[in-house]
């Protein structure tokens, strides 16, 4: 009796043993996933949005104060190193914004306020210029590094090309 016993307790260990390795490989695996919000970017964020201004919309863009960028879109700027933002005068959804964040874990949740942005957008211009929302549906929200993109223009593959070249 007591040798089934100790084959009991060793039969437990080892499952634990393997349910614990099972734990730290997934752990690792959801780690190896993270890897591209990560990546080593430098970017002039004027000169990117100056650049996604001239190629991508035949609106005629207005720049916005650098003091409104974040009430606008709802960061901090105790957050930021520094942000740009372009954007039409109501008669189109199109809108260029540049944010250089002070630490890149901040990225996810500027995406996340460029994407209440759109979503708000989108609902606003549904009750009067229907026809913007299909920009609004294609927004890119991108992030490399400290930067954080929302661009929605009339040519995402443009945009999308531009972007890819400074390293999102």
């Amino acid at each position: 009796m007591n040798i089934d016993i100790n084959s009991k307790r060793k039969g437990n260990t080892m499952k634990k043993i393997v349910i614990a390795l099972c734990a730290v490989l997934m752990m690792l695996g959801l780690t190896a996933c993270g890897g591209e919000k990560s990546k080593e970017v430098s970017v002039d964020t004027g000169k990117l949005a100056e650049e996604l201004l001239t190629a991508v919309t035949t609106d005629t863009l207005s720049q916005t104060a650098s003091e409104m960028v974040p009430s606008i879109y709802g960061f901090s700027s105790d957050d930021t190193e520094s942000s740009i933002a372009y954007a039409s005068s109501g008669a189109t959804a199109c809108e260029i914004a540049v944010v250089q964040s002070k630490d890149s874990s901040k990225t996810g949740d500027i995406e996340k306020l460029f994407q209440s942005r759109v979503d708000s957008q989108s609902a606003l211009y549904a009750s009067y210029n229907e026809g913007e929302v299909a920009k609004l549906d294609k927004a890119i929200i991108k992030s490399a590094g400290a930067y954080t993109v929302l661009c929605v223009c009339d040519d995402t593959d443009k945009a999308e090309e531009i972007l890819k070249n400074y390293g999102f």
